[in-house]
């Protein structure tokens, strides 16, 4: 099997973490990592170590390279604009870590700077690929659950932060650095051709930066389900990602496992609309209810979006670059998220913190 060359841009908590780790996994057999950049002395050093590869700290120092295949670039979030643009002019094809820009129009100007070039370009939407949200589309798709009425979506937890994510100058806040994950998805749902209206409210709450640390965010669309997604930092209950109200019954889903209740419909007890009083055996008051049969299901869940669904982002990337297979993730399905993202941020003005 064709190995493809990769180069990595940034060596923390992406770079290193979730891309490196997935390349030093057994999982992969189709990529080799030959060079790194990142400016720190201490994580060239460190990855010299890890890949035996070329490092360099600037990543201008990968032009005139021809046995790259592929770069990834993870570098800080407010960089990635301005480098993938300058990587595709220079011949390189580029995954590109979330978030993919700014806003609308910087967006725009990577897909353009990728058409004029004709290299590949992809963002790392992984997320699309998470054993827990293909398993709930393939149950709602059975049909056994009935037509999805609300989605709820919760990418939560409890927590304070006071690092460079938190900053509006290097685009950060929940909205663009954990929310690419479930907006991917959510928008997935109603169709990205969809006219999607949007209500969100953004807080700060436990954040030392000057970016949301809490967004509500409503999307739906006409003929769509609801879409509730919820990124919160003040949420020290979260017992879901997904609960999805359906017609016939209710699914939710975990990280690790699914579980879902529904009845049948064809064997459920005949009802018709009754405008009288409605009384008990006994003559008594009673209250319109019913005993359904319910049917319970449990999945347990193999991989989660840091191993299997990386595993299945890269082997669609390795199967456009090596067989021309058209990609499942496009950047115009991002162009998309960021129209309704810049949406949410002019619906939800905040003030801009200089750093000290």
């Amino acid at each position: 099997m064709k190995k493809l060359n990769i180069a990595i841009i940034g060596q923390g908590r992406s770079g290193r973490d979730i891309h490196g780790k997935f390349f030093r996994s057994e999982s992969n057999t189709k990529y080799n990592v030959i060079a790194v950049v990142d400016a720190i002395e201490e994580r060239r050093i460190r990855a010299k170590e890890e890949w035996k590869c070329d490092v360099y700290a600037d990543y201008r120092e990968l032009f005139g390279r021809t046995d790259i295949d592929l770069v990834v670039n993870s570098s800080f979030s407010h960089m990635h604009a301005d480098i993938t643009i300058d990587l595709l002019k220079h011949g390189f094809n580029v995954v590109c870590e979330k978030p993919f820009a700014k806003n609308y129009e910087e967006c725009a100007r990577i897909v353009d700077a990728a058409e004029k070039s004709g290299k590949m370009l992809n963002v790392f939407q992984q997320s699309r690929f998470a054993p827990y949200y293909t398993k709930l589309l393939e149950i709602i798709d059975s049909g056994v659950l009935g037509r999805p009425i609300q989605y709820s979506i919760s990418f939560s937890g409890f927590g304070r932060r006071w690092d460079w994510q938190t900053y509006q100058g290097y685009n950060g806040g929940e909205v663009r650095n954990t929310g690419p994950h479930p907006l991917d998805q959510a928008i997935n749902i109603l169709g990205f051709d969809s006219d999607i209206s949007v209500f969100s409210k953004l807080d700060m709450v436990n954040t030392f930066g000057d970016a949301e640390d809490y967004a509500k965010i409503i999307l739906t669309a006409p003929g769509k389900p609801l879409v509730d997604v919820e990124l919160s930092k003040c949420n020290a209950y979260n017992s879901y990602i997904y609960l999805v109200h359906c017609q016939y019954g209710t699914l939710k889903a975990g990280m690790n496992a699914i579980d879902y209740k529904y009845y049948n419909p064809k064997t459920a007890p005949e009802q018709k609309l009754i405008l009288e009083p409605l009384f008990t055996e006994e003559r008594t008051p009673a209250y319109c209810s019913e005993q359904l049969e319910w049917t319970e299901e449990h999945i347990d869940l193999a991989g989660t979006s840091f191993d299997t669904a990386v595993e299945k982002y890269y082997d669609m990337i390795y199967d456009n670059l090596v067989n021309g297979k058209e990609m499942e993730v496009t950047p115009y399905q991002v162009l998309k998220q960021f129209k309704v993202i810049d949406l949410i941020r002019s619906q939800n003005p905040l003030e801009v913190k200089v750093a000290e």
